[in-house]
């Protein structure tokens, strides 16, 4: 794998707003993917994350929460390493845990498959709309494609991560939109806690849907906003 500086990614800072992420890019202040995806989850969503919430006690799921959190942000620090060159095998200390998982993306869905880096953690905007982060972006399997690194608890169906496709789809229209690019596929890489590695891919028709489902929710979220 190669880097390919074909892309200027903006510059952004990242501010909370009511509560809720946003980014300032080119003088704009715009709501993040997950601010957007989050305000406009459905009935049903936050109904079944109550339910969670209130099977294993309020305590334990922020606990749970915080502890994921962390996982991930390790892992990613240490992926982010290993595409900039940086990689120091001793960088995590004892985070073991974290180390592993990172290894697992970078053996099975990265080494030998990532074939240019275009940017890690890069910033994307959808002018006047939204903006966020991605993970990565280059060519993969020689398709230009948004690369999207998640942890987990457990393994996970295809059906339960509308939201991370609708992230990555969001990312891909930014891309497109603003560097005339075209992204034609988005992949996630996931690594569970016990070291079991996934790939999803989504492509063709079905991220063209996705991309017009969060444009839906973008209207939404707006229409949201006004109404308050």
């Amino acid at each position: 794998m190669q880097w390919n500086n074909k892309f200027i990614y903006p510059k952004s800072t990242r501010s909370i707003v009511d509560g809720s992420r946003h980014y300032s890019v080119n003088e704009e202040r715009l709501p993040s993917v997950t601010t957007i995806l989050k305000a406009t989850e459905s009935e049903e969503k936050r109904a079944s994350l109550q339910a969670w919430k209130d099977r294993v006690g309020h305590k334990q799921a922020e606990i749970i929460k915080r502890e994921a959190s962390s996982r991930g942000t390790s892992m990613h620090d240490y992926i982010e390493k290993f595409l900039l060159g940086k990689l120091n095998l001793d960088l995590l200390g004892d985070n073991t845990r974290e180390r592993m998982m990172a290894d697992q993306i970078i053996e099975n869905g990265l080494r030998n498959r990532l074939d240019e880096i275009w940017g890690c953690e890069a910033t994307l905007y959808y002018p006047g709309k939204y903006a966020g982060a991605a993970d990565c972006v280059g060519v993969y399997e020689k398709r230009e494609t948004i690369i999207d690194f998640k942890q987990s608890n457990k393994p996970k169906k295809d059906e339960w991560i509308e939201d991370y496709y609708l992230q990555c789809a969001a990312y891909a229209l930014a891309h497109d939109t603003v560097h005339g690019s075209k992204i034609s596929q988005a992949v996630i890489l996931l690594c569970t806690k016990d070291n079991i590695f996934q790939r999803f891919i989504i492509d063709g028709e079905r991220l063209k849907d996705f991309q017009n489902k969060f444009l839906e929710k973008v209207e939404q979220f707006y229409a949201q906003r006004r109404a308050n």
